[in-house]
C-alpha cells in the first residue's frame, strides 16, 4: 500500500484480509485509534485517517468544506482500496465516511463492504444544534466545554487554544455547512452506534440511518456519553470483530 500522510497504518503480522479505515471526530486525529490493532483480529489492517491541521500535520491548513475534503480523500485512499475494506466514522468522521462512500459510488470506484457510523445522527435529518464555528473565542470555548471531549485544561490554556482553535473551527465548519442531497441508499450493510447518555444525538436520530441502506441495518446503544469511543472501546471492538466476521 503506497505511503500517504492521510493514512496512519498499523501493519498486520499476517496477510490482511480487510482494511478498516477509521475517521476521527471533530478535533481528533489518527491517534484516537492507536490501540485498535490490539483489540481487533490480527488479519484486520487498521488504517486511521489523519486529516490536515492536527498531530503530525499540524502546520497544514484544515479543510473547511466537506466536498473538497471528500474529493481529496478519495484520491489519497484510492491506491489502498485493492483489498476488501470497511469504514468506521465517529461523529464528524461518520459524516465524512458517508459522503466519501457516496463519492466512490458516483465515480464507480470500489466501495466499503460495511459502514460503521457512530455518534452522528442520520444525515437526512435537519441539524438540531446552533452553529458554533464562527463564535467569538470565549463563546466558542464554552460551546466546546458544553459538548464535552475537550479537556478543561486545554480550554483554559489560552496559548493551546490559540494553536488549536483554527483546526477546531474548521472541523465544525465542515459539519455545520454540510447540505444533504437525496440519493439512492447503499447496498452495503450499515451498523450504527450511540451512547445511552449522549445528549447531542438521540437513539431515534441514530436509528434513521436505516434509510441509507437497502441491506441490513443494526443499531447498538452503548453505555456512555458522546465520547463512548474512549470509555467503551473494548465493547465497541467486540461488536466490530463480530460484524467483520459475518
Amino acid at each position: 500500500m503506497p505511503e500517504t500522510p492521510w493514512i496512519i497504518r498499523t501493519p498486520t503480522k499476517v496477510q490482511p484480509r480487510l482494511r478498516l479505515f477509521c475517521f476521527p471526530y471533530a478535533g481528533g486525529g489518527a491517534s484516537i485509534y492507536r490501540t485498535w490493532s490490539g483489540k481487533l483480529p490480527a488479519d484486520i489492517e487498521i488504517c486511521a485517517i489523519q486529516l490536515p491541521g492536527r498531530e503530525g500535520r499540524f502546520r497544514e491548513a484544515a479543510f473547511t468544506q466537506l466536498e473538497p475534503l471528500v474529493q481529496k480523500l478519495a484520491q489519497e485512499l484510492q491506491p489502498s482500496l485493492s483489498l476488501p475494506f470497511a469504514f468506521f466514522g465517529y461523529s464528524l468522521g461518520a459524516l465524512i465516511s458517508f459522503e466519501l462512500t457516496r463519492y466512490l459510488r458516483r465515480y464507480k470506484m470500489a466501495g466499503p463492504n460495511h459502514l460503521f457510523l457512530a455518534a452522528h445522527r442520520a444525515p437526512q435529518l435537519p441539524p438540531q444544534n446552533d452553529a458554533i464555528h464562527a463564535l467569538p473565542d470565549g463563546e466558542f470555548a464554552q460551546a466546546l466545554h458544553d459538548l464535552g471531549g475537550t479537556p478543561q485544561a486545554v480550554l483554559q490554556n489560552e496559548e493551546i487554544m490559540q494553536m488549536m482553535s483554527p483546526m477546531l473551527r474548521a472541523d465544525f465548519q465542515v459539519y455545520e455547512t454540510y447540505g444533504y442531497k437525496n440519493d439512492a441508499p447503499f447496498t452495503c450493510p450499515i451498523t450504527a452506534f450511540g451512547g445511552t447518555q449522549d445528549t447531542t444525538v438521540s437513539e431515534t436520530e441514530l436509528a434513521a440511518w436505516h434509510e441509507q441502506t437497502s441491506s441490513t441495518f443494526k443499531l447498538h446503544m452503548l453505555p456512555g456519553d458522546h465520547f463512548f469511543l474512549h470509555s467503551k472501546q473494548d465493547l465497541l471492538a467486540q461488536i466490530l470483530t463480530q460484524k467483520l466476521h459475518e
